[in-house]
């Protein structure tokens, strides 16, 4: 079964260009060297599903021409990954209730920060309704199509990861216990957080992602969640190995 993803966002928690920042990666007029933070779009059969609804989310949305979703899965509950909540509302409108699959860790976090959504009292008209499922470590099925957390350690916090068929989707992540890598083998494509080359505490460094990809051999791994300080994207790219990429704002990838 072919899976379609596009990169929505591949930037870090401040997005590229940095608000303010001299650095000349900053400043670079090369079109991949502009990131939005980090979310992706998988569209398997005649399914859509978003993977993290960012702060970038309605711009994102705009620039890919999405009209309609199937589901929102998310990763963990830091606000480059969730800040883009609200805007989920025009789908609401035209689709009713909107499909969520998140851990009973995030379902509270985001009820702390928007409970004005998630209200059962007086709630104020326009607000989208959303219908949560929560998920433990088990695979479960989003309309008909099977998705596999992967669990992992984003430092501080767990994370979870989702696998696809044979397209794996892993970010803000530091640490992957063995049985947890064993549901990434055998794929066709795995997109990974790669942040810097210095050691980072909450994210793989360059050496430590490389090192991921050699244990797992996927047939192409694409990197994502960049910072500035990692450098230019085409002189990066020179230096990855061969079916190691670094992907760019609005990548399409098909697994096969």
């Amino acid at each position: 079964m072919e899976v379609t993803i596009t990169i929505l966002g591949t930037g870090t928690s401040q997005g590229i260009p940095v608000i303010g920042s001299s650095h000349p990666v900053c400043l670079s007029d090369d079109p991949k060297d502009k990131r939005l933070r980090v979310s992706a779009m998988v569209e398997v059969m005649d399914k859509r599903f978003i993977i993290d609804c960012g702060p970038d989310f309605r711009q994102q949305m705009l620039s890919n021409k999405v009209s309609s979703i199937d589901a929102v899965l998310f990763t963990h509950e830091h606000a480059d990954h969730t800040a883009g909540l609200d805007d989920l509302r025009p789908f609401y409108f035209r689709q009713g209730d909107l499909q969520c699959y998140m851990t009973s860790r995030v379902h509270r976090a985001l009820q702390e920060r928007f409970n004005y959504i998630f209200t059962t009292k007086d709630k104020y008209p326009g607000v989208a309704t959303l219908e949560v499922h929560e998920f433990q470590n088990d695979s479960f099925q989003v309309d008909g199509i099977n998705v596999t957390p992967v669990l992992a350690d984003h430092g501080y916090i767990p994370v979870h990861g989702f696998r696809i068929e044979n397209v794996a989707y892993m970010t803000d992540v530091k640490t992957i216990a063995q049985g947890e890598k064993k549901k990434l083998k055998n794929l066709d494509v795995l997109i990974l957080n790669m942040l810097r080359e210095e050691p980072h505490p909450t994210h793989l460094n360059l050496e430590e992602a490389l090192e991921l990809v050699r244990e797992l051999q996927p047939k192409r791994t694409y990197f994502t969640h960049i910072s500035h300080y990692l450098g230019f994207h085409e002189e990066v790219q020179q230096q990855l190995p061969e079916n190691v990429f670094l992907a760019y704002d609005n990548l399409k990838i098909t697994s096969n």
